[in-house]
């Protein structure tokens, strides 16, 4: 254990699911990302697609872009970044993001000094940004400990098979679950998906 996410090893000590969890999978790795545009857009990009998807998706936007910015992608019309493998409601997206950006409607840089609930507020307000991709760029971009994605897929199938549920969490009870691990749920997420990810869930034997 390196220590490198916040409160990992806090919710080790003190949580026997958590230290399980970590027991199964190992150390997680960080996902720390740039905060600005471009890792929001990113994140849009990723919604709904496969993670070699999302990443062909990305190159070919690099590719195409350059510097991928505000500028840049108001530069293509969206038939141009439908074509780089976006798909209609994403390409209205990303520029709708752009323009909200590019005229100051959203200041990106100013959410660091927002609480979470007001950041989230401010960024779903964006088209096609909810609460996912809100929580997902507040955890990964802006670095905020204790955010929880209760409707993300992933998770709640992580959930089911480390507390050994019968059936998989709805929102509401992955919002209940989640308290447990106040106020490190960031890290607690990054555990559970890390251990989703783990051969059959990460199953000792004789489980």
């Amino acid at each position: 254990m390196d220590g490198r996410i916040e409160g990992l090893q806090a919710l080790i000590e003190r949580d026997a699911d958590i230290a399980r969890a970590f027991r199964l999978a190992g150390q997680p790795a960080p996902r720390k990302r740039p905060p600005g545009f471009a890792s929001l857009l990113r994140i849009i990009v990723n919604q709904q697609v496969s993670q070699h998807a999302g990443q062909a998706i990305w190159r070919r936007l690099e590719d195409s872009l350059g510097d991928v910015s505000p500028k840049s992608v108001l530069g293509r019309p969206e038939r141009r970044l439908r074509a780089l493998g976006l798909s209609r409601a994403k390409a209205h997206y990303a520029r709708a993001l752009a323009g909200m950006v590019v005229s100051r409607e959203l200041d990106l840089n100013g959410l660091k000094r927002l609480d979470d609930d007001a950041a989230r507020a401010e960024l779903t307000r964006v088209p096609g940004i909810g609460r996912w991709t809100a929580d997902i760029y507040l955890m990964f971009a802006l670095g905020r400990p204790d955010v929880w994605p209760a409707d993300d897929l992933a998770l709640a199938v992580a959930a089911e098979r480390l507390l050994g549920r019968k059936r998989r969490p709805s929102p509401k009870e992955m919002e209940t679950i989640g308290h447990a691990w106040r106020p490190w749920r960031t890290a607690a997420a990054l555990m559970l998906w890390h251990f989703y990810r783990c051969p059959e869930g990460g199953r000792e034997s004789g489980d």
